[in-house]
């Protein structure tokens, strides 16, 4: 009884073992890939780096002061609410128009398999290739906007460099790229939902558009939460679009908290490393926040 007892000891720290076996490259990974990235960027932003200090390593300890030379700065407010309108713009039309698109190929036609993958391209294409499209399109000499524009009779719209159309012209470029992953998901959240539901309410004598509303919105909620979640984080941090089309311009026009970071900490003579990477946090934060605000309400809804 006692070696039974012994061999099922050995056999318990076994698996514990080949637990910590399995998961050491996961662990690995999240320490090397995200906590030390993430408190080296703490670090500069709480340190009076420089280009000499920052190879050398001993910038002098500041505190908040790059937080609070970044709130002061002038760029601020114009990039927080560029950031905000860019983000739930660009939220707003995935989600509206990837749900409408779900819907619509949910029904399975003839074609349905072929226009869904036609649907993915955008979402497949390297970033690049997209906004250099976008700009190709958007030039306001040459650009096949302002051509089929002209052909109704309207002039031309200096899309990318005028400061009242440049933000939206990147938003436009965003939305584009983003409603086929709404797409996916939201489709297969419809595939989830039991087709014995639409008929009891067929039966109750139910319309299109009130199925929709009283059946295939509520149970969809768990996966719109979560679209909306990952499309929030994915689209605050979205730089690349907006950098190849407007490098954030003209005048700060197009400029995020995405390009405002990227340009303070590396596309100066004299990079200002602290402030670029205390930008950088304050996304990670807002985007921290909207991760919290999710699981909270997630528990809500799961309580009786």
């Amino acid at each position: 009884m006692h070696a039974a007892a012994s061999a099922a000891a050995r056999g318990a720290r076994a698996g514990r073992w080949a637990a910590w076996a399995f998961l050491a490259p996961v662990v690995v990974y999240l320490l090397v890939f995200y906590a030390y990235p993430l408190y080296r960027n703490v670090d500069l932003s709480l340190r009076d780096y420089t280009v000499r200090s920052f190879v050398q390593g001993d910038a002098p300890f500041i505190g908040l002061a790059n937080y609070a030379k970044v709130v002061g700065d002038m760029t601020f407010g114009p990039a927080l609410w560029h950031t905000v309108a860019f983000t739930l713009v660009s939220l707003g039309f995935q989600f509206a128009i990837g749900l409408a698109l779900a819907v619509f190929f949910y029904r399975n036609f003839r074609l349905s398999a072929t226009l869904r993958a036609l649907f993915l391209v955008p979402w497949l294409l390297p970033l690049i290739v997209s906004a250099s499209t976008w700009s190709w399109m958007l030039n306001s000499d040459s650009g096949v906007v302002n051509t089929v524009l002209g052909v109704f009779g309207v002039g031309p719209v200096h899309w990318l460099t005028s400061p009242d159309w440049s933000l939206w012209s990147v938003t436009l470029a965003n939305i584009w790229i983003g409603i086929p992953f709404n797409l996916v998901v939201l489709y297969s959240g419809l595939q989830s939902i039991d087709p014995v539901v639409y008929e009891a309410a067929a039966l109750d004598g139910a319309t299109g558009w009130q199925r929709f509303w009283k059946v295939t919105f509520p149970l969809l909620r768990p996966v719109s939460a979560i679209t909306l979640l990952l499309g929030l984080v994915y689209t605050l941090k979205v730089f690349d679009v907006i950098w190849i089309m407007t490098k954030g311009g003209p005048s700060d026009s197009s400029t995020t908290f995405a390009t405002w970071s990227y340009r303070l900490g590396f596309g100066n003579l004299l990079p200002a490393f602290g402030p670029g990477a205390a930008v950088g946090n304050l996304l990670i934060v807002a985007a921290l926040a909207s991760g919290l605000i999710y699981i909270r309400v997630q528990r809500r809804l799961a309580l009786p």
